[in-house]
């Protein structure tokens, strides 16, 4: 299964330095001057759209947001590490985003960042020998 997850920006040449600055891969055959799309895992992409393009598919306009509209989603995704988690932080933080909370749970490393247009991300190390409890 395929997953692509469609943000509206403000900006997508902004956008795209951005992603590009955290190390993704831009797919140029699914990118134009109106959405950008980075491939962030194999079969895993963030489809980054002007507010027109967004807009125009399904007729979404009235669920395009902005910077002060709060995070509808956290996308989460795992790493390898915490050295990692925290390179891809320092990488948002150094390209213009906003850093978040930093997390140490007894099964669990993560720390959060948001991109130029307010999207909200979560990368995590899980500690080896530990599992979750409820």
């Amino acid at each position: 299964m395929s997953l692509f997850i469609t943000c509206p920006v403000a900006d997508v040449e902004r956008a795209t330095a951005f992603y590009t600055a955290l190390g993704w891969t831009l797919n140029t055959e699914m990118s134009d001057h109106n959405v950008s799309c980075f491939a962030i895992a194999p079969d895993q992409y963030v489809m980054l759209g002007s507010h027109q393009m967004y807009a125009s598919v399904g007729g979404s306009e009235d669920l395009v947001g902005g910077p002060d509209t709060p995070s509808k989603v956290t996308v989460s995704f795992d790493l390898d590490s915490p050295e990692a988690v925290d390179a891809i932080v320092e990488r948002a933080g150094a390209a213009g985003g906003r850093i978040g909370d930093t997390d140490d749970y007894p099964f669990m490393y993560q720390r959060q960042f948001d991109d130029p247009d307010g999207y909200h991300y979560s990368p995590f190390w899980m500690k080896a020998d530990t599992a979750p409890t409820a």
